[in-house]
């Protein structure tokens, strides 16, 4: 889809960060509110973005949002219903938000239309896979002996757990190919893969790490681990990441 450049060179791309709704206090009570954490949105400013939330909308305005938008950020969060993959919920699935799931899964095909930049970090590679058909792990430490993966507290901060990037990926091409530290904070992962998808990271026991489009005139950096957390502390070269989908997001917006 076409639309009107809103850009000239020097301007600063706009960075659409999906929030999670979550029971906020206020005067009123308990009421709810769309959350984004702060090391989201630092590290879009980092890289040169300018980032605006975006609140799990009615899915007949998303065409309208991306008008106004630059590239899509899809955050991590709570588990996806099960249901939307074809699989019955087991106890281990929780804060399941059928709003949001709605939102984000039409989000991503809408952003693959338009070919609009993506970044999706922890439950958005989850959210990329499903939107394209696959399944999910619904518990990783509880399918096939894995373990390690969903650390929390300080370590979260912390590269902890390793990946190895495929040669030839977009995402090698930028953190390099072969093993790089990372962060764990998840207990699901990709099972079956998407229409369309490629697994070009993984961890030492299989469990997917990164996915990319086959189709290559969309920008598409998903990942399993927080790179958000390790540029916080500046570790490894996982900033390098924001940096890349926000130079995409930047060509984006002078060329469509």
């Amino acid at each position: 889809m076409m639309r009107t450049p809103r850009y000239h060179q020097g301007m600063l791309p706009v960075i659409g960060i999906t929030a999670r709704p979550q029971n906020v206090p206020t005067a009123a009570d308990e009421i709810l509110g769309h959350a984004v954490t702060h090391t989201y949105t630092d590290s879009v400013t980092r890289a040169g973005g300018v980032p605006v939330l975006l609140p799990s909308l009615d899915t007949a305005l998303i065409d309208t949002l991306l008008d106004h938008v630059d590239g899509i950020l899809l955050t991590g969060g709570g588990d996806i219903d099960p249901e939307r993959y074809g699989a019955e919920r087991d106890d281990s699935v929780r804060m399941v938000s059928p709003e949001r799931d709605d939102f984000e899964l039409a989000l991503v095909r809408k952003a693959y239309e338009r070919k609009m930049p993506t970044m999706a970090i922890c439950r958005g590679n989850q959210v990329v896979n499903v939107a394209f058909g696959g399944t999910l792990i619904q518990d990783i430490q509880s399918h096939g002996g894995a373990h390690g993966h969903d650390i929390i507290g300080a370590a979260a901060y912390e590269p902890h757990s390793q990946v190895m990037l495929e040669e030839g990926s977009w995402i090698a091409s930028i953190l390099g190919a072969g093993v790089h530290g990372i962060n764990s904070i998840h207990h699901q992962a990709v099972e079956e893969l998407g229409d369309g998808l490629n697994v070009v990271g993984a961890a030492p026991d299989g469990t997917v790490e990164a996915l990319e489009h086959q189709d290559r005139d969309w920008d598409l950096l998903s990942v399993q681990w927080h790179p958000e957390y390790l540029g916080a502390r500046g570790h490894g070269d996982s900033h390098d990441l924001f940096t890349a989908f926000i130079e995409s997001a930047a060509k984006y917006a002078t060329n469509s």
